[in-house]
């Protein structure tokens, strides 16, 4: 007799992992277009040391290589730090930030599964606190030759003709400065890094992400919670106060397809062992990220806070799936087992 249709084939690591890689895809290919072949550089160099890190990891654990080296999860981690650093940062930026999310945020705690929080945004947060001025380094949209590029990355950093802003950045300044005539409108309009709605070039990106979004969604390997609460509650909160104060504060295009808004929605958000695993701990969860997020974008020292946001919810996850388990079925409680 065939098996009833509830019955679903498990999936393993290896192969969500790969699919998320592929997910990817999309975005890094308009990321070279629009800013060049730098990312490619900064994807294999985060790629090898993540894998070489995760082989030391295992071996000093006494955990079999093949076995967990190959499910994936190294190589996803690496991507999302490449995706989130500038693609000119120095060689030795990028192997630091890999070597924390491998070594101290995954493997310190435990190895895949156990890790409290997120190791590629703990390897974001780390480096933009410890080295601010590198991080805030990124190529100007266009500028696509690839030989300064590559010196940028691995030799003598001459970026004068080659960086810029990035447009989150770009508006935080112009709005905290002394000129109390600068307006969100002035500034979008008359600064060559935004586009119709978002950073030049990073709207394309952006979509590259969702593109890649509704895949996971269509595989299975995430479900709807997270990237609907992320976006709906980053959506409402800049659409409020843009419409209360809309020289002041930008609106909600702006959010969402401008910094790593997609990219956090559906590959940063959705991590399925620091985040929350009931349906609605996961809609608080990502609400809260997305409101943490905006409350930094407009207030805080940094252009985008999703790494931050992340890394304070990661904290509050165990608690919010306690208080959202459902009941056992039987069992008026919540979270009661049938022994109890």
């Amino acid at each position: 007799m065939n098996n009833s249709p509830y019955f679903l084939k498990p999936a393993s690591v290896q192969s969500v992992m790969l699919r998320v890689l592929l997910a990817l895809l999309p975005g890094i290919a308009a990321y070279v277009w629009f800013f060049g072949a730098a990312i490619l550089v900064q994807i294999a160099l985060a790629s090898v040391t993540a894998l070489a890190a995760e082989a030391v990891m295992l071996k000093l654990r006494g955990k079999p290589l093949m076995l967990f080296l190959g499910d994936g999860s190294a190589l996803v981690t690496a991507w999302l730090i490449a995706l989130t650093f500038p693609p000119i940062a120095p060689w030795w930026l990028t192997v630091v930030g890999v070597l924390a999310a491998i070594v101290v945020a995954k493997h310190l705690y435990g190895g895949l599964g156990q890790n409290p929080f997120n190791p590629a945004m703990v390897a974001f947060a780390l480096m933009i606190v410890a080295y601010p001025s590198l991080m805030s380094q990124w190529p100007a949209v266009g500028i696509t030759d690839f030989a300064p590029q590559w010196n940028a990355i691995f030799g003598a950093r001459q970026l004068d003709a080659m960086t810029m802003a990035t447009p989150l950045d770009a508006l935080r300044t112009a709005l905290h400065t002394a000129d109390a005539r600068a307006t969100v409108a002035g500034v979008l309009g008359h600064e060559a890094m935004f586009g119709n709605i978002g950073g030049k070039g990073w709207e394309w990106v952006a979509a590259g992400y969702v593109l890649g979004g509704v895949y996971l969604l269509q595989q299975r390997i995430v479900t709807w919670h997270m990237p609907a609460a992320f976006l709906a509650t980053l959506l409402a909160v800049s659409g409020a106060f843009s419409l209360y104060d809309a020289a002041h504060f930008a609106g909600p295009s702006f959010h969402i397809f401008t910094g790593g808004a997609m990219l956090g929605a559906f590959f940063i958000v959705t991590d399925p062992v620091s985040g929350c695993t009931t349906p609605r701990g996961k809609l608080i969860f990502a609400a809260g990220i997305a409101l943490l997020t905006w409350i930094i974008r407009t207030f805080g020292a940094y252009p985008d806070g999703i790494a931050f946001a992340v890394l304070l919810m990661n904290i509050a996850a165990p608690l919010i799936d306690m208080y959202t388990q459902p009941p056992v079925f039987g069992h008026k409680g919540k979270g009661r087992t049938p022994d109890e």
